[in-house]
């Protein structure tokens, strides 16, 4: 369990939020997690690389000399991979680089995961409202306020989308917006700082927590 200060949008303490998701054992925690980021990242692959033998390069059917008496080094086509223009030898072709993991490993490792980062994790009230219209500034401004380096990489979860504030962070590179259902591995590990607000956090326990 994890207690969080609360704040709100001008960066005062607003309250308390209590962070209590089951993780997996010390001594396991690190290669669970570890086993789910090699998932996310390896089937994340297109697998869609391919190159062509020499059986399937255009041309080659005719010997280029004969056998015998030229001196040269005997050849039988000019699509050999020895040959500029020829076939590839044990190039890349399309493959399923798809790794499986259960469901519960997956939920495990990803509960973990969110927890490791608590230290890291900044909760704030419901802020949508204070956005009226987008603002990438007054965006920045709070975070700011929230004791956030603009500059580091961020990542805002929130209980729904809200298209003010989805509105005035997709022009920040250092900032990705996720929804507090779409949680993975990758973003929780990759961020400097995790915002998250209160609905958002509860939303979190709430889908997460079996």
């Amino acid at each position: 369990m994890v207690d969080c200060t609360v704040k709100n949008w001008e960066g005062e303490e607003a309250g308390q939020a209590t962070l209590d998701l089951r993780v997996a054992k010390e001594e396991s925690a690190a290669h669970i997690v570890h086993r789910a980021m090699v998932k996310q990242m390896t089937n994340a692959r297109q697998g869609t690389a391919s190159t062509k033998t020499r059986s399937e390069v255009r041309g080659g059917g005719r010997k280029p000399w004969r056998q015998k008496g030229t001196g040269r080094a005997r050849a039988g086509s000019n699509r050999s991979p020895l040959w500029r223009g020829g076939g590839v030898i044990f190039g890349p072709k399309p493959r399923d680089f798809q790794v499986k993991m259960n469901r519960k490993e997956r939920r495990l490792a990803l509960r973990t995961a969110f927890q490791s980062r608590s230290d890291d994790l900044i909760v704030v009230e419901d802020f949508a409202e204070q956005m009226p219209q987008p603002k990438t500034k007054e965006l920045l401004g709070a975070m700011t306020r929230w004791g956030i380096n603009p500059e580091s990489k961020i990542l805002l979860i929130l209980p729904q989308r809200e298209e003010m504030v989805y509105l005035s962070a997709r022009n920040l590179s250092t900032v990705k917006l996720i929804l507090a259902t779409h949680l993975n591995v990758y973003d929780i590990l990759a961020a400097d700082k995790i915002v998250t607000t209160s609905s958002a956090l509860a939303k979190i326990q709430e889908v997460y927590s079996d």
